[in-house]
């Protein structure tokens, strides 16, 4: 068992391939690991290793998308006004502050799970936004943050060794102890090829609005937190000596690859 270390393993987690001698264990694994115990349909498998229960598997996965996307297709929402109308106006208000914030169609994750908004009164956002720790493999999901609240003080809850809770600053530790020079947060440039992944450096004393301006957003921001000390293959643009520090790729293919994920992700 690779949990407790102590009992033969009888479970093999099909998500991640721990093994486990107990539902005990199995729960304690989900948990440090955030693994859901679900067996990941988009795993990559190499050609050698590809068997016929990874095509009957491909097959049944490719008709639950279709299902899906005809259901989503189906569903009245997708043509209610009140919707579009109110995402035709979170678009144009996000179009003045010179973000280019993009909507997937109903059915989607990402467009479930939204629930940024602007307030009109206020004439500000309150973003949804997404944290991910990938050293510590660790995703918080934030609500209604306010759009002139500094990144700085959106991690401080996180990662700041004396204001963060300390559940959460255990177990994201690595950050807590490392100093703040060396905490970096990144954003994935949306409008580029798949094979061309690059991430744009945020500053954490700027306000989130500052920060997301210029920007390319689907639905909602994702914050990659990183130690500068650590990362390995997340490339920031500009820091790349072989190519400028300005994105030429066509905005056109990076959506169609994301849309496609999107699409496995709410099968």
């Amino acid at each position: 068992c690779e949990t407790c270390s102590e009992e033969e393993a009888k479970y093999r987690c099909p998500r991640c391939m721990k093994y486990s001698c107990s539902l005990l264990c199995v729960k304690k694994h989900k948990l440090s690991l955030s693994c859901n115990g679900v067996r990941d349909k988009t795993a990559f498998v190499s050609i050698n290793e590809f068997t016929d229960l990874n095509l009957l598997s491909d097959y049944r996965f490719l008709e639950d998308v279709g299902r899906t996307a005809d259901a989503a297709a189906r569903h009245p929402t997708v043509h209610g006004p009140t919707t579009k109308k109110h995402l035709y106006c979170l678009r144009n208000k996000a179009r003045k502050c010179d973000i280019d914030l993009r909507t997937l169609p109903v059915g989607f994750t990402k467009r479930r799970e939204n629930s940024t908004t602007f307030n009109s009164v206020e004439k500000k956002f309150y973003w949804h936004l997404k944290l991910l720790f990938p050293h510590c493999n660790a995703e918080y999901t934030l609500k209604r943050v306010p759009d002139d609240k500094t990144l700085a003080d959106i991690l401080k809850p996180y990662i700041d060794p004396v204001e963060s809770d300390p559940v959460v600053c255990q177990r994201l530790k690595i950050y807590a102890v490392s100093p703040q020079s060396d905490v970096q947060i990144l954003m994935k440039i949306e409008n580029r090829k798949q094979n061309s992944v690059r991430y744009n450096e945020l500053d954490a004393s700027r306000s989130l609005l500052d920060n997301l301006k210029g920007k390319v957003i689907i639905e909602y921001p994702t914050f990659f937190v990183v130690l500068k000390t650590l990362k390995n293959d997340m490339v920031v643009l500009g820091q790349d000596a072989s190519e400028p520090a300005e994105n030429s790729d066509s905005e056109s293919s990076s959506l169609s690859s994301m849309e496609e994920g999107e699409i496995r992700d709410s099968s």
